[in-house]
């Protein structure tokens, strides 16, 4: 992390309690318009936000282990096996067998889940894309810096790992 990051921060920035909460009004509301469309379409299979964060980290990371999901995902064993049992069954992911461990489950998107998992990730990139043009590209760094910098210290290795393609 910089010098000056969220460690050494502290310091360096005066903000007031009413410029924080600003901040974080602004993400309540940034989150909202993000999750919008994504929202309507999911609504439209009866399945909410779980199936698409589920959608979207299969995709990206094909052959991925339910293990390996459950760690990214950050929730139990339990609700993520309700969202995959939902996506198994609607022919959406495909759950293959391990082949040096075969207790393990491999899981991949089929043609279907690629399908909706694109029409959920136009729609939110669309959106990004707008709004990274209107700040420009000083404005989408320090954005970026600053997500990273609210990331707990495992969910950043996460990141960082998928991030860097490891």
């Amino acid at each position: 992390m910089a010098e000056g990051g969220a460690a050494g921060g502290e310091g360096l920035l005066y903000l007031t309690d009413d410029q924080l909460r600003k901040g974080i009004e602004a993400m309540f509301f940034a989150y909202r318009a993000f999750t919008s469309d994504p929202d309507r379409i999911l609504a439209v299979h009866d399945y909410g936000r779980a199936h698409h964060r589920a959608l979207h980290f299969i995709h990206r990371s094909p052959g991925t282990t339910v293990t390996n999901l459950l760690a990214i995902l950050g929730v139990t064993k339990q609700s993520l096996n309700r969202v995959l049992r939902t996506l198994v069954e609607d022919g959406l992911v495909e759950a293959r067998i391990g082949h040096a461990d075969r207790r393990e489950r491999h899981l991949h998107l089929t043609a279907g889940g690629l399908a909706l998992e694109r029409q959920l990730s136009d729609a939110q990139r669309a959106r990004m894309r707008a709004a990274y043009r209107a700040a420009g590209p000083e404005a989408v760094a320090g954005f970026r810096l600053v997500l990273e910098a609210m990331m707990d210290a495992d969910t950043r290795r996460h990141y960082l790992r998928l991030r860097d393609g490891t």
